[in-house]
């Protein structure tokens, strides 16, 4: 499976972050489902009516990202970003950024470059609950694997 094979998934949620050896990156990701029965929700004193959940779809694999290296990563809360059109992307969900904000930062706060550790590309994950954002020179790693219960 290729990174852009998933540019047009809706809605994942982010589950678990590790580095399964040094300076290595592993993501997990919970492909989800939207409820069938509507919902009534009371924030203060308005309601909303006919909302939908968004479940974890448990019938579905978890999707798991390597990376063999990296040059960085971030993880943000979902509730704090922001719209910027100065990025430029492709992809929805799953994007690969061609100009952003985290570039520029791994570009003046690090040392890396197209001579050394070589070509690298910034991979997003806007998630339902997080946005990751992975630069690597190494494409990644995509598989499936299923749930234990």
């Amino acid at each position: 499976m290729n990174f852009s094979d998933f540019f047009n998934l809706k809605d994942i949620y982010f589950e678990q972050i590790f580095e399964p050896e040094e300076n290595a990156l592993r993501l997990l990701f919970s492909p989800s489902v939207t409820s069938e029965t509507p919902q009534t929700i009371t924030i203060g004193e308005i309601e909303f009516q006919d909302t939908y959940s968004i479940d974890i779809d448990e019938t579905l694999p978890i999707l798991q990202i390597d990376f063999e290296t990296y040059v960085g990563y971030s993880i943000r809360n979902e509730s704090f970003t922001s719209w910027d059109d100065y990025e430029e992307f492709e992809g929805k969900i799953f994007r690969i950024y061609s100009k952003s904000r985290y570039l520029d930062f791994i570009k003046v706060s690090t040392f890396a470059s197209e001579d050394y550790p070589g070509p690298f590309k910034h991979f997003g994950i806007a998630c339902l609950n997080h946005v990751v954002d992975v630069v690597s020179v190494s494409e990644p790693i995509i598989k499936e694997v299923q749930r234990t219960k």
